[in-house]
């Protein structure tokens, strides 16, 4: 079992000063392995601080990053999944899942982890896991002057299955919910009456339980 914290979009100091204090009370050092960052952390005080919840990191350049060390694109291979990370902005529409999917298969990965709508979001689609984590600060996106939901998310990969729990501040309580993929036996195909589905479930992870296209 290897816990993924996946986070990104948070625009500090630029446009919020920090994540909020009951994401920070969840994410302590120790319980989870690895990090992978959609992009947008703008500031270096917030890697740093990211590097003590794990030290192994995987953060992809978002559109506001000034960071010439982080790539548009990462490929993270456990042994039964392979997880590809861009911040976004690539996608043209943005967050269109068909784009997505073509970039997943440019990749050759099971899971593309994504960010910049600012929105989570999460579907299975052709064999491939498509997760967006939010913002995790909950701050204004380029299409829209008022702030979103802060989220992030928690990957437990266990073999080739991955259970996503979804960490959402909503009127000032931390509320979970469930996703659970199984990457298929054989490779995905495409099928032009393929539809983007997933089960989502209330789910209080117990990586954190003591602190839609």
């Amino acid at each position: 079992m290897v816990l993924v914290l996946i986070i990104g979009d948070l625009h500090i100091p630029y446009r919020t000063h920090d994540l909020p204090a009951k994401f920070k009370k969840l994410l302590v050092p120790g319980k989870i392995q690895q990090i992978i960052c959609t992009g947008n952390v703008c500031d270096r005080e917030t890697l740093e601080y990211l590097r003590t919840v794990a030290a192994d990191i995987n953060v992809v350049k978002g559109d506001y990053d000034e960071n010439p060390t982080f790539p548009f694109s990462q490929v993270i291979q456990h042994p039964s999944i392979k997880i590809g990370a861009i911040h976004g902005h690539q996608c043209v529409p943005s967050g269109d899942l068909e784009s997505l999917n073509s970039i997943a298969r440019q990749m050759d990965v099971d899971v593309l982890v994504s960010g910049h709508t600012h929105k989570f979001e999460a579907a299975e689609y052709q064999g491939r896991f498509f997760l967006n984590p939010g913002s995790a600060t909950g701050a204004w996106s380029g299409s829209s002057t008022t702030d979103s939901t802060p989220s992030f998310a928690l990957m437990d990969i266990q073999g080739p299955v991955v259970v996503t729990y979804v960490y959402s501040l909503i009127e000032g309580e931390v509320r979970v919910e469930k996703v659970e993929y199984r990457k298929p036996i054989d490779p995905p195909k495409p099928s032009s009456h393929s539809a983007p589905h997933g089960q989502m479930s209330p789910r209080e992870s117990p990586a954190v339980s003591t602190g839609g296209w």
